[in-house]
């Protein structure tokens, strides 16, 4: 999609649009609830959560963060109202803290965000490597399985992102009926202990530890945040970002709540740990082929690598959008700001992406590295430290945008929630730091466990350096940063004005 310039001297390097009116809220919910991978949350980081730490408070633990990204929510669904940009924490943090910081956490946005998806094809090689052993009688390596993946999550990002909703939705609504469905039978087959409810109550979390269990929770979120970076092909996203993050946050937290209590009632609270340190990521299926049969199993897993797949997807999605709004901004070149003209898909930043993507793979396997642990693993856990902090950041942005421009919205959105939400995600920063090494499962004061954190503070600090950069040299697009589809009107005005137009 490219439109002349004022003068029309030829096509504006900014073709500055995605396709709009193109996702309705339950199309939004579909993909923040795909990047979330709930199968992929409860077979794994549940059940990690209860062998690493050994607590028995993971569904309380669950709530507990529900609770406050819901909150979080009520000033960042506010401040959509005054923003459709496909940018999210990048904008709002330029708007609320400054040009610099907003550059700044687009750095660790897009570090994170390309994490979080590169990661995912560790774990699918993985899942769907032994589903073809057992259909095929080959045993494929995982990078080969990975790479057909790969191909078609490219070919998806630029097409229509309706197409994408849509395959999503299929995906999803498979993915949640088999997890509610394993809940049923881990409900209605209790062991001795009955329905015990003690893993629900808040004294579950008053333990040593409970840090690195708030952090497992918390991760099992992420993507929850991704509803803002669809708004401008939204269909009323002043209605559809609040549905979509609400019912995302509510429907994310019931569903882990009950999933991991479920465990506990099938395995009685006394006894999860040492099933899961026993049967690790296999333990739903594992309870679930005692009750339901080992057919229901195998659909199971191969809906577990859909999981994946889905996850995949929509983090693409996210990814290229974020490299569309820097590119449409002139943060990057501006070629990351052209969009395909059939699809509307922000077709340079797909490419980047997949291109990332094909990268890592090639490495991984080339280097023969262990593509579960030091890639799907170690990737999540260090993505999702990335987009914690980008929460807690934007909720002390989202304070000082409404001290600024209080007009239009109540203290409640302004302050009373807002400020809270910081305190309680300032405390979940810390407690992410703190117990960074035991959520990647190496030695206390392993380098690994700050090494990974301090490529987040460098990538933050290059990219205020590039912020006071443009300042200098480039004064206009520094002006436009923050400003999404604005940024290109700003640049043709500039445009028009210096040659006298």
């Amino acid at each position: 999609m490219t439109r002349p310039t004022p003068t029309g001297a030829g096509p504006d390097p900014v073709a500055g649009a995605l396709a709009a009116n193109r996702l309705g809220a339950p199309s939004v919910v579909y993909f923040v609830l795909s990047a979330a991978a709930p199968l992929t949350v409860v077979a794994g980081v549940v059940t990690t959560g209860y062998a690493v730490t050994g607590i028995t408070g993971l569904p309380i633990a669950f709530l507990v963060v529900g609770v406050v990204l819901s909150v979080f929510a009520v000033g960042y669904v506010a401040m959509a109202r005054h923003m459709a940009n496909a940018g999210a924490f990048y904008t709002y943090i330029s708007r609320g803290l400054g040009r610099p910081a907003g550059i700044g956490a687009a750095w660790v946005a897009l570090i994170a965000y390309n994490t979080l998806q590169v990661a995912l094809y560790g774990a699918f090689g993985v899942a769907t490597a032994p589903l073809l052993e057992g259909w095929l009688g080959i045993t494929p390596a995982w990078w080969a399985v990975s790479l057909v993946a790969w191909v078609l999550v490219a070919l998806l990002g630029v097409t229509r992102v309706d197409v994408n909703g849509r395959l999503l939705a299929v995906l999803l609504t498979a993915e949640v009926a088999v997890i509610l469905l394993f809940d049923l039978a881990d409900l209605i087959n209790p062991a001795a202990s009955g329905y015990s409810v003690e893993t629900l109550s808040p004294s579950a979390l008053f333990v040593p530890g409970v840090g690195a269990l708030l952090v497992l929770a918390t991760l099992g979120f992420v993507g929850f945040e991704s509803s803002v970076v669809f708004s401008e092909e939204s269909k009323e996203p002043r209605r559809t970002v609040p549905i979509a993050t609400y019912s995302s946050v509510a429907i994310i937290a019931f569903v882990y709540a009950l999933s991991s209590w479920a465990m506990t009632v099938a395995t009685g609270p006394e006894n999860i740990v040492a099933v899961a340190q026993r049967d690790q990521a296999d333990t739903i299926f594992v309870l679930a082929e005692a009750h339901l049969g080992p057919v229901v199993v195998d659909i199971a897993r191969v809906l577990f690598a859909t999981s994946v797949f889905a996850a995949m997807i929509s983090f693409h999605n996210t990814t290229s959008r974020y490299f569309f709004a820097l590119g449409r901004e002139r943060v990057l070149p501006s070629i990351f700001g052209r969009t395909a003209a059939r699809s509307g898909a922000p077709k340079a930043g797909s490419i980047a992406q997949s291109t990332i993507g094909l990268v890592t793979i090639v490495l991984y396997a080339v280097l023969g590295l262990d593509p579960l642990v030091q890639l799907f693993f170690y990737g999540g856990s260090f993505g999702g430290l990335g987009v914690l902090l980008l929460i807690f950041v934007t909720a002390v942005s989202i304070i000082v945008f409404f001290a600024r421009r209080p007009a239009g919205e109540t203290l409640y959105r302004r302050l009373i929630a807002p400020v809270p939400a910081a305190i309680a995600l300032a405390i979940m920063v810390w407690f992410a730091l703190d117990n960074f090494w035991a959520l990647l499962g190496v030695p206390e004061g392993d380098a690994l466990a700050w090494v990974l954190p301090a490529v987040y503070g460098i990538a933050a600090v290059l990219g205020v350096v590039w912020a006071l950069v443009l300042r200098a040299g480039q004064p206009a697009v520094y002006a436009a940063v923050g400003m999404g589809a604005k940024a290109a009107v700003a640049a043709d005005t500039g445009h028009t004005a210096k040659h006298g137009a």
